[in-house]
């Protein structure tokens, strides 16, 4: 049986293993992860998880991260339903 594809962005079917890839070529944010698959330049839905695809992988963590730890707030990502819906919407990357 084959290994299903995990989708990071639907809207140009960019998988998780293609930003993996540009992170170990060299991307270190999602902007240039943008430039070179174009994940994150439609509906931006899925920048917030390339921006932890980055994270994990060594690369520019996410702003709001870096954010809440320098004023020694909780991580953001344990944050409850009903404080994240609070939060601003993402916008898509526009790629010039």
């Amino acid at each position: 049986m084959g290994e299903t594809a995990m989708y990071v962005c639907m809207c140009h079917a960019v998988t998780e293993d293609q930003v993996k890839k540009a992170i170990d070529a060299g991307a270190n944010s999602p902007r240039q992860i943008a430039k070179g698959c174009k994940a994150g330049t439609d509906c931006g839905s899925c920048v917030r998880r390339i921006q932890a695809l980055l994270g994990e992988h060594g690369a520019r963590p996410c702003p709001t991260a870096r954010l809440a730890a320098k004023l020694g707030l909780a991580d953001p990502e344990t944050q409850d339903a009903a404080t994240e819906s609070s939060l601003a919407p993402v916008l898509p990357l526009r790629v010039a």
